[in-house]
This record gives structure tokens, C-alpha cells and sequence, in this order.
């Protein structure tokens, strides 16, 4: 007895020695025994054990949400460095330049001059007026289309090899160094270049920050999250009247509008956790679960031994055998989409909608800027005009649900575009017809914040930027329209927005709410999820 006390405590202090001496190995969630193991998916594991919005979602949600001012910053600065500045007559011109004149296309050359200098825009640096006037349209449609094609590709690429953080990453570099090689583009031809690659990028700003910001957040949570993120959009473009007022020269104004990208790769970045949910899809447990556990730890809750994350089809099915399928990727693209029953109708629903919104949106938004007041002012009450109805949408989006809200903004809007459609005609009902186009842009300016949440909600993790990328590119499709429809002048802009909103307001009539649903993980999940709620 004395020996093996002996030797067992000699076994005991020294087991107790070399764990002073060896570093704590972190634990190893994929080598937990099935028997000993209780999965769940996520959105349990965060409603259960880990909170669905505390301390970590808060800070997490806040600096990646500040991606979005960046995104406002590079597509907004369009406004000010395209601007057509005013213009004076050159002292002894004499009869040659009449300052009464609506414009200088009628004036000689050499007569007159623009106010602040060839530098004051990109318009008065290459005399983008008269007949070449359409440069400058061709510049603002260029880089929406560039948007387009970096939804689409960013989409992918943060569903599968770069992840969201990874891909929120490459697009800051990428705007960081196209939009400070604006500022010395050399001719028009370049900046038309570089203002499209800068669109491609920009393309994926908003639409990863989103999806990483409110992945981990809680299901009863995600959707007052999710509509927050547009007063970081709008604050930007608050912001950017002030940087543009502080830098009156368009290519200084490109270098100060890309600083804050620079900053961003390096005071915000590194502070920000990739998604607990991509971890999952593609096989890595270990890290999600480590990410779960700094969740629960920062919300002064405690995740218990032996819980373990799992997809939503295997949580749901404990009689599954594939065992290791939830330590192996899983993929998924646009195709799987399309070919599930599901989510295809839902897709082409979604691109409708947001295509239709996006022409009333920055189609009304254009109206507004157009205004002759002060350009700086107008942008900025511009920005501040949105916030209203970013509060209310997100105050009734968890009582009404997405479905509901989704209709009545689009028709409110619309209700107020054939109404500034039917006055517009009547010259002292102008300030009715502001009214209407003011109107209706605070009624869009929900919408377009509600689809972000309403779409990642219809899509599984596995697709989910893929979906929105598609819905993304549909909106930038109609941001390219919305110049020309302003174009045709009178009352038939009035017109064209209002029926789109009507449209919109129908297809979003066909789409399922999702109101304190799951978000679903796997395409088999969601089909599964789908079939369970028609039986119930």
C-alpha cells in the first residue's frame, strides 16, 4: 500500500511538473466521442448557451459595419469630383461671353473660365460639357456596372476560398489602391478605367461586411442588426460632403476618400473575427468552436464540454450516419440555387425586387441631388433624410416580419411617385412634387435596407453571398437605368418609379417570411426545413 502510494504519488507530482512545462494544448472538438457529444446548429448554440447579441456581437457588428462608410465613400464621390462647377466671364471678353447664358456651349472659347480652376473637377479638367457631356454618364454607369461584376465574383469567392473575412480584406486593398490611382489619371480614358475597377471592388464592400457582420448574431436579433448597417452607408455619405468640402479639388478628393480603406486594413481588420458559420461549411470545427467559446466567454456565459457544433441537417437528424460529414467542406454555388425548388423561385423573386428598387432609389436620389442648392448641403440632408426610415423599419421588422414590410414600403413609395407623377405637371405644385419624390425615397431607403436581412435569411450559409452577390448585381443593373430614366425629363421619371414600386411591392407578395425562422446552413437543411413547416 505504501509503494503504490508512493509511487503514485511520485506519478502524480510528476504529471503535475510537466504540465508546468509543456503549453495547454487547445481542445479538440472533432475528437469528441459522438456518444459523449450534444450538436447543435448555431443558432441554438447562441440562443442556448453563448447569447444572441452581446458584448463580442456588439464590437464585432460595429467595426465590420464601418466597412460600409467605405463603400458610400467610393461610390458617392462621383457626386462631387463629376460635378459641373460654375463658370465666369473672362475679364476684357467683351461681347464674346454673355453671362446670362444657360451654359457655355454657345460661348468662344478663351471667353470664359471655370470657377475654381481646371482642377475644381474632372469635368472642367477635360471639358466634359456640350457634346461630351455624356462622358460623364458613362463614368457613373461604368462603375455601377464594375459593381455588377465584383458582387457576382466577391460572392463566390467569400462563400468558398477566401471566406468573408478574407474577401472583405482583398476588396479594401484593391479599393485602397485603385482609388488613389484615380487621383493621377492622366486622361479620361484612364479614369473611366480606373473608376471601373474600382466599382468591381467596391461591388463586394457592402455585401461581405454585411454577411459578416450578422452571421453570428442571434436569430431574434439579426434582423434590427441587419437593418442597422445602412446608418453606417448613410453616415458615410455625411461624412463625404465634409471631406469633399474640405477638398475642393477632384483628385484630392480621391486620395482622401481612399485613406479611410488604408486605415481600416490596419486599425480594423485585424480586430475582427472571420464567420463562425463559413468555419462550419467548410470543415473546420476546431475554429468555429473557438469562436463560439470567445462569444460565450465575452457575453459572461459558459459553453459546457461536450457541446459541439454541427450543420443544420445533422443537428436535426440524429439518426444520420455519415458521421464525418460535418468535419468535411461543404460547397455550394449558384447552380445549386437554381436547382433546388426552393431557393430558385426565391432567387429570381429577390433579383426582381431588388432591381425594381434600385431604379427608384438612385433615380429619386438623382432627382434630389439635382436641385440647385448647394451641393454639400444638399448630399448631406440627403444622408440624414434616409435615417428616419432606417429606424423604422427596424423597430417594426421583428412585429410586422420582413414579408409585410417588404410590400408596404415599396407601395408607400410608389403611392408618392404617381402622385409626384400627377402633379408634376401643375407649375405651382412644385414643392407638392418635391414633397412626393422626398417621400418616396424615405419609403425605398427601408426597403433597400430591409432586403439585405430579407435575403440572407432566404439563403443557407453555403450560398448565401453567392444569392446575395446575384441580388447585388440586379441592383447595380438598376442603378446603371436610373441616370437614363431621369434623363427623359417632366413627369415620366415620376411615372417609371412608381410602377416599379408597385411591381416590387407584388413580387415580394410571392417570397416566404422569415420572420424568427432559422438561417439555415446547408441547401438540405433548408428543404428539410421548408418540408417540416408545410407539414406543421
Amino acid at each position: 500500500m505504501a509503494t503504490a502510494g508512493g509511487s503514485e504519488t511520485c506519478s502524480h507530482g510528476s504529471s503535475l511538473d510537466s504540465s508546468l512545462l509543456l503549453p495547454t494544448k487547445e481542445p479538440n472538438w472533432e475528437a469528441i466521442p459522438e456518444s459523449e457529444s450534444e450538436k447543435l446548429c448555431i443558432d441554438d448554440m447562441l440562443d442556448v448557451y453563448c447569447g444572441e447579441f452581446g458584448s463580442w456581437q456588439l464590437r464585432h457588428f460595429v467595426l465590420t459595419s464601418l466597412a460600409w462608410a467605405l463603400e458610400a465613400f467610393h461610390t458617392m464621390v462621383m457626386i462631387f469630383a463629376d460635378q459641373e462647377p460654375g463658370w465666369r466671364c473672362v475679364e476684357g471678353s467683351g461681347s464674346r461671353c454673355d453671362e446670362k447664358a444657360e451654359s457655355v456651349c454657345g460661348l468662344e472659347p478663351g471667353s470664359w473660365e471655370w470657377e475654381g480652376g481646371p482642377g475644381s473637377s474632372t469635368v472642367a479638367q477635360w471639358g466634359l460639357v456640350c457634346r461630351e457631356k455624356y462622358k460623364v454618364g458613362l463614368v457613373q454607369a461604368l462603375f455601377f456596372a464594375g459593381c455588377m461584376i465584383g458582387a457576382g465574383v466577391f460572392g463566390h469567392l467569400s462563400d468558398s476560398s477566401l471566406g468573408r473575412k478574407g474577401s472583405l480584406k482583398t476588396v479594401c486593398i484593391l479599393n485602397a489602391i485603385f482609388g488613389c490611382l484615380t487621383s493621377i489619371a492622366p486622361d479620361y480614358f484612364t479614369y473611366l478605367l480606373l473608376r471601373f475597377l474600382t466599382g468591381f471592388s467596391t461591388g463586394g464592400v457592402g455585401l461581405c461586411s454585411f454577411v459578416l457582420a450578422t452571421e453570428p448574431v442571434g436569430p431574434t436579433k439579426r434582423g434590427v442588426a441587419g437593418m442597422s448597417t445602412f446608418y453606417f452607408f448613410s453616415t458615410g455619405i455625411a461624412l463625404l460632403s465634409g471631406i469633399a468640402y474640405t477638398f475642393p479639388t477632384w483628385r484630392a478628393l480621391y486620395v482622401a476618400s481612399s485613406v479611410p480603406s488604408i486605415l481600416f486594413l490596419f486599425l480594423v481588420i485585424p480586430f475582427i473575427s472571420e464567420s463562425p458559420r463559413w468555419y462550419l461549411v467548410r470543415g473546420k470545427i476546431n475554429k468555429a468552436m473557438k469562436i463560439m467559446q470567445a462569444i460565450a466567454k465575452s457575453n459572461g456565459n459558459n459553453l459546457p464540454e461536450g457541446v459541439i457544433l454541427a450543420l443544420d441537417d445533422e443537428a436535426n437528424d440524429a439518426s444520420n450516419d455519415n458521421q464525418s460529414s460535418s468535419k468535411e467542406a461543404v460547397s455550394g454555388s449558384i447552380v445549386d440555387v437554381i436547382r433546388s425548388p426552393v431557393t430558385c423561385i426565391r432567387l429570381f423573386l429577390a433579383i426582381g425586387i431588388s432591381f425594381t428598387c434600385s431604379v427608384v432609389y438612385y433615380g429619386l436620389s438623382l432627382n434630389v441631388v439635382n436641385l440647385e442648392t448647394n451641393i454639400h448641403l444638399s448630399v448631406l440632408l440627403n444622408a440624414v433624410a434616409e435615417m428616419p426610415a432606417f429606424t423604422i423599419t427596424a423597430v417594426l421588422l421583428d412585429r410586422f416580419g420582413r414579408k409585410p414590410l417588404a410590400i408596404g414600403t415599396q407601395w408607400f413609395s410608389a403611392i408618392f411617385c404617381l402622385t409626384g407623377c400627377v402633379v408634376g405637371s401643375v407649375r405651382m405644385w412644385e414643392v407638392i412634387k418635391m414633397g412626393c419624390g422626398v417621400l418616396g425615397i424615405f419609403g425605398m431607403a427601408g426597403t433597400y435596407n430591409l432586403l439585405f436581412i430579407y435575403t440572407a435569411e432566404l439563403f443557407p450559409t453555403v450560398v448565401r453571398n453567392a444569392a446575395l452577390g446575384s441580388a447585388t448585381q440586379a441592383a447595380q443593373m438598376g442603378a446603371i437605368l436610373a441616370p437614363f430614366v431621369v434623363v427623359l425629363g417632366g413627369v415620366l421619371p415620376f411615372l417609371v418609379f412608381g410602377i416599379c414600386g408597385l411591381v416590387g411591392g407584388m413580387l415580394a407578395y410571392y417570397l416566404p417570411e422569415t420572420l424568427n425562422k432559422p438561417l439555415y446552413d446547408t441547401m438540405r437543411g433548408i428543404e428539410e426545413g421548408e418540408a417540416d413547416w408545410r407539414i406543421t
